[in-house]
């Protein structure tokens, strides 16, 4: 070939200049880790307005690093995984839906969403001399001395070690990943425009709202309901959403349901960055260093690993083979299961739940769904509602007071003799679902009124470029003519 290296060569070349430039980094870092951490190590050099007695810098960089794991989760995480289940003609689609809504989210949250979510109450309800938080505040977190003053949460105004700025931060990615999650029952339909002004209004009168109750010490909290990472909040409230959704949005032809991934390569690698990604998502929650963000990161990789050899066996003794997809189902429905329980229970606990989050969630795919007849176009009702629900109802089961001492002393599941903690996570759980159905419905109807929720079939039969002007295998169009139908 005129004496060109082969594609193969080429990358081996390329690897080993890799792998050489890989070396001499570690070696540069190891050589001058000592003389950095020498001159970091003091806090001396900082004004003392930057060092507060109330900070604990190590739970500080914990929190921001718990909270960039998040959202990498996000993006490119859910991005490429979503991508690479869908056809090829809205891959590019599905990626924009992901990265607009992380962004719109970000704004919406530091105007108003995070005081909504976890302010001062401005609503309460008073019985038996209890006041209850229903509403969190209303205003920005962006001025100055909000951002950098000591975060305070909920109804109680709970005083913790690290500052306003990082707890907005490792919140936003938790309420930013939520309203991302629903977008895979509405793909290959759902009208860009439409997402434009639906994920905002959902942040607000759907997250911000649950948030408050479940998260900040509201009115559920007050009543004896736990929810350690989003089981509920995010999962459960993301599956509901999915369907109320799918309802407001309407099916794809029935021709167009049963498509294969396009990409395996692109699954995989973003299952991955949300099973690594969680180990922030949970250990993050005791919001700092502690034993039960220990704790949290090893039962949530625990109940994944679970999950997936669990979900493997249904697939096997059904089908007679293992694919990709289902253990990638597997691992996601194994951490959503265990995240409202992820620092409440032991390493048995973990097992446990992920027996189930990988027998429960697929039984619900393959025998609830077909009788639902909703299009729900990649199974998030059952991967994040049904697993979600699951990990939440077992958290009355098993909170083991062992655990729970390390961050919530006293919580104890009926296991161990307390009945009432899984009477009120059932209730929470009828909270959310009603309350999430309810708003999310109504907020589609309300935009569909003003912006067609659909995409026109003859934009949905060209896919990407109709839509964006662009595609995501460009080299696959090439010499191919697409009628693009006029804005």
């Amino acid at each position: 070939m005129g004496g060109g290296s082969s594609p193969g060569g080429t990358s081996a070349h390329a690897l080993r200049a890799l792998s050489r430039s890989g070396l001499l980094i570690l070696a540069i870092l190891m050589f001058a880790a000592p003389v950095v951490a020498a001159q970091t190590n003091s806090t001396d050099s900082y004004p003392s307005p930057a060092v507060p007695p109330w900070l604990n810098t190590g739970s500080n960089a914990w929190m921001l690093t718990a909270a960039t794991l998040v959202g990498l989760m996000s993006i490119p995480g859910l991005a490429i995984y979503y991508s690479g289940l869908t056809r090829k003609k809205f891959a590019l689609n599905t990626l924009m839906m992901t990265f607009y809504g992380f962004a719109a989210v970000m704004v919406v949250w530091v105007l108003t969403g995070y005081n909504l979510g976890f302010g001062a109450a401005s609503i309460s309800i008073s019985y038996n001399g209890v006041n209850y938080g229903v509403i969190g505040s209303i205003g920005s977190v962006a001025p100055g001395l909000t951002e950098g003053s000591r975060a305070l949460v909920g109804p109680m105004q709970v005083a913790l070690n690290i500052p306003t700025s990082s707890l907005v931060w490792f919140q936003f990615v938790f309420a930013a990943i939520t309203p991302l999650l629903f977008i895979g029952a509405i793909i290959e339909r759902m009208s860009f425009k439409a997402w434009l002004v639906i994920v905002p209004a959902w942040s607000l009168f759907v997250y911000s709202m649950l948030a408050y109750w479940l998260f900040a010490g509201g009115w559920l909290n007050q009543l004896g309901a736990v929810d350690f990472s989003g089981g509920y909040v995010i999962h459960l409230a993301a599956g509901v959403a999915a369907l109320a959704a799918a309802i407001a949005v309407g099916p794809r032809a029935v021709g167009k349901r049963n498509v294969r991934p396009n990409n395996l390569v692109f699954v995989l690698i973003g299952t991955s960055l949300l099973w690594l990604g969680w180990m922030g998502f949970n250990g993050g929650d005791p919001y700092g260093s502690s034993i039960d963000a220990s704790v949290a990161v090893m039962n949530t990789c625990l109940a994944a690993a679970t999950s997936v050899i669990a979900w493997m066996c249904m697939d096997m003794k059904k089908f007679g083979k293992a694919s990709l997809v289902g253990v990638c189902t597997g691992a996601i429905t194994g951490c959503v299961a265990i995240t409202p329980a992820a620092g409440y229970v032991s390493g048995w606990g973990a097992l446990i739940i992920g027996i189930f989050s990988g027998t429960i969630p697929w039984l619900a795919l393959y025998k609830l769904m077909p009788r639902l007849k909703l299009d729900d176009a990649l199974g998030v009702f059952p991967g994040h509602g049904v697993a979600g629900l699951v990990g939440g109802l077992l958290t009355g089961v098993l909170a083991d007071p062992s655990i729970s001492k390390f961050v919530d002393p006293g919580l104890t599941g009926a296991a161990f003799g307390n009945f009432y903690e899984l009477e009120i996570q059932a209730f929470a759980a009828a909270v959310t679902a009603v309350y999430t159905f309810g708003v999310t419905f109504a907020i589609f109807k309300v935009v569909g009124k003003f912006i067609p929720l659909r995409e026109t079939e003859a934009t949905l039969k060209v896919g990407d470029l109709a839509i964006h002007g662009e595609v995501a295998y460009p080299e696959e169009e090439e010499g191919e003519t697409v009628s693009v139908p006029p804005a």
